[in-house]
């Protein structure tokens, strides 16, 4: 085998191993969205997300302002407006109008959750010290809502450069679950 020097601009589409989500907010003017693939589970119980979102996007500010915001978790059928909403701002765009997405009431958080998304995440900002230095916000999931009548959800995974994969085949464990 042989191998070959890779760019470490390219690093970060090795390695982004969860699905592309939309992050929904409610904001002073109106509910958002932002499409997010810079997200990490740190904890199982309760579940806490970290997540990195520019400074420069209108979603940091909301999010900075309100703490708490739905992680939406798309699938393949609605990759044209993930990526559309991901292209556009919400500072000069109603993204759900532009989008034809459903925005439903949450129970916990004011942001309102995307209907036409596999899986729903209430969440709450729960700490914020590395907001400042690196944009990095831990939310942890309050309430998470699922499509049960979806079977086997394709979801999108970035890989870098408007390149995307859509989620496998689903293999069992070669090790005994406990």
């Amino acid at each position: 085998m042989t191998k070959k020097s890779y760019p470490l601009s390219k690093v970060y589409g090795l390695l982004e191993p969860g699905p592309v989500v939309m992050v929904s907010t409610q904001g002073k003017t109106g509910p958002n969205i932002m499409t997010m693939s810079w997200h990490t589970m740190m904890e199982f119980e309760p579940p806490m997300i970290g997540c990195v979102i520019s400074s420069q996007n209108y979603t940091f500010s909301i999010l900075k302002a309100t703490k708490e915001c739905v992680i939406n978790i798309p699938t393949v059928e609605i990759a044209k407006q993930v990526v559309g909403v991901g292209n556009s701002s919400g500072r000069d765009t109603n993204k759900f109008e532009a989008f034809a997405l459903t925005p439903s009431k949450t129970k916990l958080v004011q942001a309102p959750l995307i209907e036409e998304c596999y899986a729903n995440l209430e969440c709450k900002v729960v700490d914020t010290k590395l907001v400042s230095k690196y944009n990095f916000f831990i939310l942890e999931v309050v309430k998470a809502w699922i499509n049960s009548a979806m079977k086997a959800p394709r979801t999108i995974h970035h890989m870098g450069k408007g390149r995307f994969m859509v989620s496998g085949e689903e293999i069992k464990s070669l090790s005994k679950v406990k």
